[in-house]
C-alpha cells in the first residue's frame, strides 16, 4: 500500500485522452464538493496530467477537501510538497488540525508560519485559536494586538470562545463588552459561557435581547437551565420555542428528554417522543439512549426497553443507561442479565456500567457478588473506582447491616470520600440503629466542617429512635451556634402535562387551600390506621 510520504511525489503516466479539465475555479468547486477519497484523488491524479499539481488555489482546497474526508495526513503530505507556501495555505492546514482538535501541531504550524515571515490574517487568528488552551490562547490575544487584529469581528469571537472555554469568564465578558459590533455567532459564544458556568440571568439577558434566534441559541439556553438543574425553566423554553415555529433538532430533543427524566415528568416525554415520530426526526443511538433514560427515570420501565430494543448498533452508552435504569427499580435480575448480555456481545464495560451494577447488587442484597464486581473493575478491566463505586459499596454493606465493614472501606478509601458517601453510611446508622457510630461519623464531618442540614437531622433521628432526647436536644444546640437552617423538602407532580412544585409549608399553589385539606384527611386516615412514621 502507498504510503502518506509517497502518495504525491511521482505524478502518473500521461493519460491518452485529450479531455480537458474545467478551468480552476470551477475546479475548486468540484474539489470542495468531493464526497469520497476516491473521487478526490481521482480528480487529485488528474491534476497531475494537466500540471496543474502545483496551482495554489487548487491546493488550498485539495488540502482542506482531504482533511474533511478525514486523511489529514493527505493534507499534511501536500501541503509538505507545495513550494512558495502563502497564508492561505498556511492557514488552511492550521484549521485543519484545530477542527480535529489537534491544537499543538496547529500552533506549531501557526509559529512555522512566522518564522517563514507570513504575517498572519484574521482567518489564521480564528483557525488557530478554535482548539487552542486558555494558556497559550492568552498568548496568541497578545499577537492579535500585535498585529492590530484584536478588534476584528471573528478574532474577537474566537478569543471569547478562548477564554470561555477556559474559564475566565471575566476575561472573555470584558472583550465581549468591548466588541465594536456583535454577531450571532458571538452572542451565541457569550450565552454559551454564562450558560455553562451557571450565570443563566445572564445568560437569558443576552437570549431575550436577540433579534434573531437560531436553533443553537434556544439550544444553548434550554440545555443551560437543564444542566444547572432548572427542568420546568427548559421545558417552558421548549414550549415557546414551538410556538415560534423553530425547529428543534437532536440536541433540543436529548435537553428535552433529560428535563422531563429530571422531574418524572412521563407524559410530556411521551408526548416528545411521539414529536419525534411524527415530525420524521431520525432517532439517532444519542436521541434513544435519552429516551431510555427518561422512561427509566419516569418508571417506566416497559418504554425504556422497546425503544432499547429497536436501536440498531448500540454503543456502551445505550446499554448503560437500560441497566441502571433497570437497577434504579430494583430489577436487579435484569440488570445483572443485560450486563452479561454486553459482555457476549464484545462491549467492554465503563465505569458507569459498573455504577448499575453495584447499585443492582445493593437492591437484590447480593454482598460477595457486590465485592466481585468492585474488584473486577481493577483486576479485568483496568477501572480505578470513583468516589460513585465506593458509595455504592457502601450502600451494599450498609443494606446488609455491614456498619463497621463499610466504615472500614470509606476510612481507608484511596480517595477523598464526598458528603453524600459519609451521608449514605449515617443514614444506615440511623436505619439499624447504631447510635455510636452515626455519632462518631456526624463528630467527624462537623469537625471538618463538611457537615450540612441533612448531617444534623439524620444524627437527631437516631438519638430521637433510641429516645436520648438530651442528645437531640443537643445537635438542635449545635445547629443554631453553627448557624445550620433545615432545608425544605421539596416534591413534584405532573397533571396534564404540567409539572406542580411544592415546598414545604409552601402557601404559593392557586389550589394550596383544596392540597391542605386533603392532607388533613390523610393525616386522619394515618391516624385511624395507627401509622407511625418510620416504623415499617
Amino acid at each position: 500500500m502507498m504510503s502518506s510520504t509517497s502518495l504525491f511525489t511521482t505524478p502518473p503516466p500521461p493519460h491518452t485522452t485529450t479531455n480537458r479539465l474545467p478551468p480552476p475555479n470551477k475546479l475548486a468547486v468540484i474539489i470542495s464538493n468531493s464526497k469520497s477519497i476516491g473521487q478526490l484523488l481521482k480528480i487529485h491524479a488528474a491534476l497531475y496530467r494537466q500540471n496543474l499539481h502545483n496551482d495554489p488555489l487548487l491546493n488550498f482546497h485539495l488540502l482542506r477537501a482531504y482533511s474533511f474526508l478525514n486523511r489529514l495526513n493527505y493534507s499534511i503530505t501536500l501541503f509538505n510538497q507545495t513550494h512558495n507556501k502563502n497564508i492561505f495555505l498556511y492557514t488552511a492546514i492550521i484549521h485543519c488540525h484545530a477542527q480535529h482538535n489537534y491544537y499543538e501541531q496547529a500552533l506549531l504550524y501557526y509559529s512555522h508560519m512566522l518564522t517563514d515571515n507570513i504575517e498572519p490574517n484574521a482567518f489564521s487568528f480564528s483557525s488557530v485559536l478554535k482548539s487552542c488552551p486558555l494558556k497559550p490562547g492568552r498568548a496568541l490575544h497578545s499577537q492579535t494586538i500585535k498585529f492590530d487584529l484584536d478588534k476584528d469581528l471573528y478574532v474577537r469571537t474566537s478569543l471569547v470562545d478562548v477564554y470561555a472555554r477556559g474559564g475566565d469568564v471575566s476575561s472573555a465578558k470584558k472583550l465581549f463588552e468591548t466588541m465594536p459590533q456583535r454577531s450571532l455567532v458571538s452572542l451565541t459564544t457569550m450565552m454559551t459561557c454564562y450558560a455553562k458556568h451557571g450565570e443563566l440571568v445572564a445568560a437569558r439577558v443576552l437570549f431575550d435581547e436577540m433579534e434573531q434566534k437560531d436553533v443553537v441559541c434556544w439550544n444553548v439556553m434550554i440545555d443551560g437551565y437543564v444542566q444547572q438543574g432548572l427542568p420546568n425553566e427548559a421545558l417552558v423554553l421548549f414550549r415557546r420555542m414551538l410556538a415560534e415555529k423553530v425547529r428543534p433538532n437532536e440536541v433540543t430533543l436529548v435537553a428535552v428528554l433529560s428535563a422531563c427524566g429530571q422531574i418524572g415528568a412521563l407524559e410530556t416525554g411521551r408526548w416528545v417522543h411521539s414529536y419525534i415520530e411524527n415530525t420524521g426526526i431520525k432517532i439517532n443511538v444519542q436521541v434513544a439512549t435519552s429516551l431510555i433514560d427518561m422512561y427509566s427515570k419516569c418508571g417506566s420501565l416497559e418504554d425504556s426497553r422497546l425503544v432499547f430494543d429497536r436501536v440498531n448498533d448500540k454503543d456502551v452508552i445505550a446499554w448503560n443507561s437500560m441497566i441502571v435504569g433497570y437497577a434504579m427499580h430494583g430489577f436487579s435480575k435484569d440488570a445483572l442479565r443485560l450486563f452479561n448480555e454486553m459482555c457476549r456481545v464484545g462491549l467492554k464495560p465503563t465505569d458507569v456500567t459498573f455504577i448499575g451494577i453495584l447499585n443492582a447488587c445493593a437492591h437484590a442484597g447480593l454482598v460477595d457478588e457486590g465485592w466481585g464486581f468492585f474488584n473486577s473493575m481493577r483486576e479485568e478491566y483496568a477501572i480505578v473506582p470513583k468516589v460513585e463505586h465506593y458509595g455504592c459499596m457502601v450502600d451494599i454493606l450498609s443494606r446488609a447491616g455491614k456498619l463497621e465493614e463499610a466504615y472500614e472501606l470509606v476510612t481507608n478509601m484511596e480517595i477523598e470520600p464526598d458528603l453524600v458517601v459519609w451521608g449514605s453510611l449515617l443514614g444506615a446508622c440511623r436505619l439499624h440503629g447504631n447510635a455510636q457510630l452515626g455519632e462518631k461519623i456526624a463528630e467527624y464531618l462537623v469537625s471538618q466542617k463538611l457537615a450540612n442540614s441533612g448531617t444534623y437531622i439524620l444524627l437527631s433521628n437516631i438519638f430521637a429512635a433510641k429516645g436520648d432526647w438530651n442528645a437531640v436536644a443537643r445537635v438542635r444546640t449545635l445547629m443554631k451556634e453553627n448557624g445550620v437552617q433545615k432545608e425544605p423538602g421539596c416534591s413534584s407532580i405532573e397533571v396534564n402535562n404540567k409539572v406542580h412544585e411544592f415546598l414545604a409549608g409552601d402557601l404559593r399553589h392557586p389550589n394550596s387551600k383544596e392540597i391542605y385539606m386533603m392532607l388533613e384527611e390523610i393525616n386522619g386516615w394515618l391516624k385511624v390506621q395507627n401509622y407511625i412514621p418510620g416504623r415499617t
